[in-house]
C-alpha cells in the first residue's frame, strides 16, 4: 500500500512537472511570437524603406524596450492588447528616469511606425502610439555674449582697421547690440529713419509694424561720425540706405551675416555667431541691468511676453545675488 502511494505520488509529480514545463514552454513561445513581429518589421524597413543598419539597430532597441515594459505590466499582453494607457505609462516611466524629451519622442515615434506596419499586416486594428502625445521639447535657450566679451569687441585697440569699411562694420555691430534690431530691420534702415539729435531710430518690424527705439550717447556719436565722415566715401549718389556695401548700394544680408560671424570669432568661442546673438545679448543686458520685461518686449518688437520671457533665465544668477544682498531674511 505504501509502495502504491509512492508510485502514485511520483506519477502526479511527473504530470505536474510536465504541465509546468508545457506552461513555461507555451509562455516562452508566446513571448517569442510577440517579439518576432519586430524582426519582419525591421526587414521591411531595411528592404522597402532603405533604412541603414544603425537605424534598424536603434528601432530594435526602442521596440524591445517597450516590449520589456509591456511584459512588466502584464506578461500575457500581446501587441493587439496594448492601449494608450500602456503607452502613456511607458512614456511616463522614461520621463521619471530623467530621459530627455528628444529621446522619449524618438522611442515613441519608433513605436508608432511599428504599429502602422502591424496595421498594414492586419495584426492589429489600432495604433495606440498615435493616441499619445510625446513630451514637449524645451525651447532652446538663446545664445548671448557676455559683457566682457562685448567690451573686448568694442574697446580693444586695433581690432578694427582704420578704413571706412571697418568703421561701418563696427557701427553695424554696435547698432545690433545697443538697439536689439533684427538683421532684416538693420539692412532695411534708411538714413531718414535715424534721428541723431532725437536719439531714436524708426524700425519697420515684422508684419510691417513700426516701432521707435531710443539709443544712447555712444551710438549717437558713432552715427554722427559715420554719416558725416564715413558713409559719403561709400554710398552711391542718391542712395537712401543707412548702411551701404562696397558697391555703393544697400548692404546685403549675406555680407552682414558673414561679417558678424568673422568679427565675433575674435572675442567668443560660441558656436553660433550671428546677428541674432547680438539681439539676444541686447535683451540679456537690459534685463540684467534692471529693465522690466514689458519694456524689453516693446523694444524687441515681440507680439507677446511669452517670446521675451525666454531671456529671463540668463539673469537668474543676478537675481539670486540681488536677493541675497537685499532681502533682510535672506
Amino acid at each position: 500500500m505504501k509502495k502504491e502511494n509512492i508510485q502514485k505520488n511520483s506519477v502526479e509529480n511527473l504530470d505536474f512537472a510536465k504541465k509546468g514545463s508545457i506552461f513555461a514552454f507555451t509562455r516562452n513561445k508566446m513571448k517569442h511570437e510577440r517579439m518576432d513581429h519586430i524582426t519582419p518589421f525591421l526587414k521591411y524597413l531595411g528592404a522597402d524603406k532603405g533604412r541603414s543598419g544603425l537605424t534598424l539597430q536603434t528601432y530594435r532597441a526602442d521596440l524591445e524596450h517597450f516590449h520589456a515594459y509591456m511584459q512588466s505590466v502584464d506578461s500575457t499582453l500581446d501587441w493587439s492588447g496594448v492601449d494608450r494607457d500602456v503607452v502613456r505609462g511607458w512614456v511616463a516611466q522614461m520621463m521619471e528616469e530623467q530621459h530627455k524629451p528628444t529621446y522619449v519622442r524618438r522611442r515613441l515615434s519608433a513605436l508608432r511606425s511599428f504599429y502602422r506596419y502591424l496595421m498594414q499586416q492586419g495584426e492589429v486594428s489600432r495604433n495606440p502610439g498615435a493616441e499619445v502625445k510625446g513630451p514637449k521639447l524645451g525651447r532652446p535657450l538663446p545664445a548671448f555674449l557676455r559683457e566682457d566679451e562685448l567690451n573686448r569687441l568694442f574697446d580693444t585697440p586695433g581690432l578694427f582697421e582704420d578704413n571706412p569699411e571697418a568703421q561701418r562694420d563696427r557701427l553695424i555691430l554696435l547698432t545690433f547690440y545697443t538697439t536689439g534690431v533684427r538683421l532684416a530691420e538693420l539692412v532695411g534702415l534708411d538714413v531718414a529713419d535715424v534721428s541723431v539729435s532725437g536719439r531714436q531710430v524708426r524700425v519697420d518690424g515684422k508684419r510691417n509694424k513700426q516701432r521707435l527705439i531710443p539709443f544712447g550717447e555712444e551710438l549717437a556719436a558713432q552715427l554722427e561720425h559715420y554719416l558725416t565722415a564715413v558713409r559719403p566715401n561709400l554710398a552711391g549718389a542718391d542712395e537712401a540706405a543707412l548702411f551701404v556695401g562696397d558697391d555703393g548700394g544697400r548692404i546685403s544680408r549675406s555680407y552682414v551675416e558673414q561679417m558678424v560671424h568673422r568679427r565675433l570669432s575674435a572675442v567668443t568661442t560660441l558656436t553660433k555667431k550671428s546677428p541674432h546673438v547680438l539681439r539676444h545679448s541686447f535683451a540679456t543686458a537690459m534685463l540684467n541691468h534692471g529693465a522690466d520685461i514689458e519694456s524689453v518686449r516693446r523694444l524687441l518688437g515681440h507680439a507677446s511676453l511669452a517670446a521675451t520671457a525666454i531671456y529671463t533665465h540668463v539673469s537668474l544668477a543676478d537675481l539670486k545675488e540681488a536677493y541675497l544682498n537685499a532681502h533682510p531674511r535672506a
